[in-house]
């Protein structure tokens, strides 16, 4: 059997644990090719670091996508995450269209901020553009901000007061953003309890509804989002159910950042999963 591939659209910082950092290591780990089309070079992500360089990939984005599409490649999923600007949303979205197939499992990681807030390198024009973008996928994977921005939504209102997580809140977010149901959605940062963490899962393909959750040491941990959609999606491409891929990705970055916290290791620099990656190559996909 060939191994599956995928099309990784990401950034790639130098140093920090995100984006491509992330999704090269932890597919290749998982028996999956990662196949990269960065839409950025940043020497380092942006997350608790300043004064870092930007170097736009979107040129290059299309010339690189004109030469697949003439070597006749195919790709089992094609994953998109962080964009640099307005004009990569039509780029993504016309190599979507160029390359899907009907086995073809499109993801797309709504990358635009976090905790409330939208990221530094995002426009509200870019914000926009991202919601047309989710309209192609198979499966979104948004946190709790940007599942806000992709509804509209007032960032609070996905709470009660006193800022605990609002269910019935949260289970209607996830069933519009599937689009009645014709696509799947793995809305991730949802705390059913406190110490408690997870993904609230809609499996369009089974039209379960389902909550993924484990134990979480509070701290402001960088890159996990990316390790999610990054296990999720070589999960999928392995033939495993959405929940099962979300229940997977999660106690992997269970696992890494209990490591991480008991290393005492610097938080900015993103999770420190590198040495659990053995951890995905278990034959029975299990932690």
């Amino acid at each position: 059997m060939a191994t599956p591939k995928v099309a990784a659209i990401h950034d790639l910082s130098g140093f920090g644990r995100c984006s491509l950092t992330v999704a090269l290591p932890v597919l290749s780990a998982m028996g999956v090719q990662c196949c990269p089309l960065p839409t950025a070079f940043l020497s380092t992500h942006t997350g608790g670091f300043e004064g870092f360089t930007f170097l736009d990939m979107t040129e290059e984005m299309p010339k690189a996508a004109r030469h697949w599409a003439s070597l006749g490649l195919r790709f089992d999923a094609i994953y998109s995450g962080f964009l640099a600007g307005r004009r990569q949303i039509g780029i993504v979205a016309d190599f979507i269209r160029t390359f899907r197939t009907p086995e073809t499992r499109v993801i797309v990681d709504p990358v635009m901020g976090d905790d409330g807030s939208i990221y530094q390198t995002y426009t509200p024009e870019l914000c926009a553009g991202m919601a047309e973008l989710a309209e192609l996928a198979d499966v979104v994977t948004p946190n709790l901000t940007e599942a806000a921005l992709l509804l509209g939504w007032d960032y609070g209102s996905l709470f009660r007061p006193g800022g605990r997580q609002d269910p019935d809140r949260l289970r209607r977010a996830a069933e519009l953003l599937s689009r009645n149901g014709k696509r799947s959605v793995a809305l991730t940062g949802v705390s059913e309890a406190p110490g408690r963490t997870g993904a609230l899962c809609y499996d369009a393909r089974s039209g379960s509804l389902e909550t993924i959750q484990t134990d979480f040491g509070a701290h402001p941990l960088l890159g996990t989002g990316d390790i999610f959609a990054s296990v999720l999606t070589g999960a999928l491409v392995k033939g495993a159910s959405l929940g099962e891929a979300a229940r997977q990705a999660s106690e992997f970055i269970r696992a890494c950042a209990e490591r991480t916290v008991a290393e005492d290791l610097p938080l900015r620099e993103g999770v420190d999963f590198e040495p659990l990656l053995g951890l995905l190559t278990d034959k029975e996909g299990t932690l």
